[in-house]
């Protein structure tokens, strides 16, 4: 029982979403391979209004404009490489939710990889100096009288 309700309480939001994705039937492309096309380019593409979702699940004016330009695009015989190419040279490489690597991308591309080796080099630096903060230095002739005679001493 417990689990059936566990279940539907993790499942219930991934069918909820499941419906926002599905596109206005008066935007939808009549031949259902252009169709499949149209949905596949916008899923790469960004919502710039949302920031955060494909134009493919946004429900902002934008969105729907971009999501009408590639129909447009794809009726007109343009390949997913040219619907991508004109949109991208109307809104920049921002629009693209995978953006490509050059050079005005690489900090994007490769700053995970460099908090990872600050972060590993910070956390390897720390562990050093701790070890050898905790390393105890032998006592000295003077020490160990004064220890013997504070441990012999019972007062």
């Amino acid at each position: 029982m417990w689990r059936a309700l566990m279940l539907a309480l993790v499942a219930l939001p991934a069918l909820a979403t499941q419906g926002l994705a599905t596109p206005d039937p008066r935007e939808m492309l009549a031949d259902p391979a252009q169709e499949a096309r149209a949905r596949d380019i916008g899923r790469g593409l960004r919502c710039l209004v949302c920031q955060n979702q494909s134009i493919d699940e946004s429900n902002a004016d934008l969105a729907r404009d971009l999501r009408l330009l590639v129909r447009e695009r794809i009726e007109a015989g343009d390949s997913d490489q040219q619907v991508l190419a004109f949109v991208t040279s109307r809104y920049g490489d921002y629009v693209l939710l995978t953006p490509p690597f050059k050079p005005s991308t690489a900090l994007l591309w490769l700053g995970p990889l460099l908090v990872f080796l600050a972060a590993g080099s910070g956390a390897a630096l720390y562990l050093r100096r701790r070890a050898r903060a905790e390393a105890v230095a032998p006592l000295s002739e003077a020490e160990r009288k004064r220890l013997a005679k504070l441990l012999d001493d019972p007062a």
